[in-house]
């Protein structure tokens, strides 16, 4: 029984392939059409450059602390230490803060120059000349004939040409493609295990790729910075005024004393005696007050200066040589096999299912 099936399997195998070498001049033919198709879609995609920067990101939050507290406990604040333990920004954010609006819309200012032309213009214009696959216009058609429609039947001016302005909480439908666009063209990566952060920027001009990245860079320092050190900030501030408020009582209780002692000096009267007293006990509190604030002042600032991260650049953005996209071989390659695998299907079955459709 199982020798008849593996006979029966044989002598199908074999009329497949026989089938296929008979109508072999058809799948040449499909095969060719294929690749002719590869061929266009892979010059019909622009060319993308690619630029890589790689940041070793140390938080500084174990050696800002101990510097802190340490001097927290030298001056007798242990109080004060305790609270210098500061929440650090995972690194696993990071690709969620490079795609986030208010991140993006920073960049869409950036003045940008490509590799060909020497005019510098904002990055926001520059998304305007980026090129597409002749495909993608053809299916804005239906989208540019409604738009068409509408503009003659409301007489309305278009809310991308009044509003020249970007506004966060309310964008126009041009500025969230462009924004989508420049998401799309960010992209960071993490590598969980040495926390090593990728920043991938993707542009069909490789100059504007180049500064783009080193721009979205910069701009991730500065705001895990921010965050980092802006509730020490804050603390240093609050202080700040504090000490200033204290050091001016105590200048003030100064003041009172010593107006009091050289208006009565040479005078042996109780009353002085106590009055003198009691001014110079406040003039005591209020210094020992104002000491105490200048130095949590003190530790307030070392603690703004060490909570600061510190990111090593190990790869920095250079302009890359050569395009990193369409992979154009690799393209043609997977049409030539689809259009085998449609040339095996329509000799197989769709050449019979199509006769018989036209019999029926």
């Amino acid at each position: 029984m199982e020798r008849s099936e593996q006979e029966i399997i044989k002598i199908d195998f074999t009329a497949i392939v026989k089938r296929l070498l008979l109508k072999r001049k058809v799948l040449y033919k499909i095969i060719g059409i294929g690749s002719i198709l590869g061929l266009v879609v892979a010059f019909s995609i622009p060319k993308t450059y690619q630029v890589k920067v790689t940041l070793s990101p140390e938080s500084g939050k174990a050696g800002g602390n101990n510097m802190a507290a340490g001097m927290a406990s030298m001056l007798g604040l242990g109080g004060l230490s305790a609270g210098i333990e500061q929440d650090a920004l995972n690194v696993t954010l990071f690709p969620e803060i490079i795609k986030s609006s208010p991140f993006l819309l920073e960049i869409f200012n950036v003045r940008v120059k490509t590799l060909d032309d020497v005019r510098s213009e904002s990055l926001i214009d520059y998304i305007d000349t980026q090129k597409s696959p002749w495909w993608n216009y053809i299916m804005r058609i239906p989208s540019l004939a409604i738009s068409g429609v509408k503009s003659l039947l409301f007489e309305t001016e278009s809310q991308d040409s009044v509003q020249s302005s970007i506004n966060p909480f309310h964008l126009t439908p041009k500025q969230e493609g462009k924004l989508n666009f420049l998401r799309g063209a960010l992209k960071a990566e993490i590598d969980k295990k040495s926390e090593m952060t990728t920043i991938i920027v993707t542009f069909q001009d490789p100059l504007v790729a180049a500064i783009v990245a080193d721009t979205a860079v910069a701009k991730l320092q500065e705001y895990i910075t921010n965050y980092r050190i802006k509730k020490a900030k804050e603390d240093c501030e609050y202080l700040e005024k504090l000490c200033n408020e204290r050091k001016q009582e105590y200048y003030d209780a100064q003041m009172r004393y010593a107006k009091f002692m050289d208006a009565n000096r040479g005078m042996s009267l109780e009353s002085v005696k106590i009055e003198s007293e009691r001014l110079q006990n406040a003039t005591s509190i209020t210094n020992q007050v104002y000491s105490q604030v200048e130095t949590q002042l003190q530790v307030a600032r070392a603690k703004v200066q060490e909570a600061k991260p510190v990111f090593a650049v190990v790869e920095p953005a250079t302009v890359p040589l050569h395009a990193s996209g369409p992979n154009k071989p690799l393209i043609f390659i997977a049409f030539i096999f689809l259009g085998f695998m449609v040339g095996v299907l329509w000799i197989l079955w769709g050449e019979d299912l199509w006769h018989n459709i036209h019999k029926g």
